[in-house]
């Protein structure tokens, strides 16, 4: 099966996610670099504990802020890495593709913030 791309559309979503975002959370974005790639690659799906054939929406890498001290200075900024395929993948049309980006950037962020895989499923971020 193939499938058109809708994405043209994916890095104004995420920008959009972004802006939506209340305080204080959107204030301690500056320190994380939002990256939108066309798939992982093969180490970050190892990482995540997926095959090649397993999709990856996104990916947290960093330190959480709640593991964080005054010691931590100098340390590279922490990443999120948003899938664009694998997100086009997971909808059928723009505004599942909306859902399913904002979706992805929360959950990414949550693990910023400290949140647990539990955690995101019992908020509805899973």
């Amino acid at each position: 099966v193939t499938r058109q791309p809708l994405s043209d559309a994916v890095p104004e979503l995420v920008e959009q996610a972004l802006r939506d975002l209340p305080e204080p959370f959107a204030s301690h974005l500056e320190e994380i670099a939002v990256e939108i790639r066309d798939r992982p690659a093969a180490g970050q799906l190892r990482k995540a504990g997926l095959r090649r054939d397993e999709l990856l929406l996104g990916l947290y890498h960093g330190r959480p802020r709640t593991h964080r001290s005054v010691m931590d200075d100098g340390v590279m900024p922490d990443m999120i890495y948003l899938f664009q395929e694998d997100i086009e993948l997971m909808s059928d049309d723009a505004e599942s593709l909306k859902r399913q980006v904002r979706l992805t950037a929360l959950h990414e962020i949550g693990h910023h913030y400290g949140m647990s895989e539990q955690d995101l499923d019992d908020l509805g971020y899973g």
